[in-house]
């Protein structure tokens, strides 16, 4: 079963005049497999890029936000996410337990 997150995503870099480098984020939509998720943990960066601004308008200011980390193999990749770790792990069906079919 695949889950759709709502992921942060860095926008291309934004240089001015005096070569400073500008962040900018935005939103977009990720499914994910639930089986390939091997670790969820809490990105206080994020909070921190809220509380200066540098997130999409319309956030919640008492947004948190975590970082999954997915298995490809040999290599991973991480996602930065909506919600809090406790959120994630229930929208992804993490450690509930199972519920054995009788037939």
């Amino acid at each position: 079963m695949l889950v759709t997150l709502t992921e942060v995503v860095e926008s291309k870099n934004n240089y001015s005049s005096v070569a400073e480098v500008k962040r900018s984020f935005t939103l977009k939509e990720v499914t994910v497999n639930p089986n390939h998720v091997v670790c969820l943990r809490e990105d206080i960066s994020m909070v921190r890029r809220l509380t200066e601004g540098k997130l999409p308008e319309g956030i919640d200011a008492r947004q948190r936000f975590t970082k999954v980390y997915l298995d490809r193999g040999q290599a991973g990749i991480d996602l930065v996410v909506v919600g809090a770790p406790s959120q994630v792990q229930g929208k992804l069906g993490i450690g509930l337990p199972k519920e054995v079919l009788k037939g």
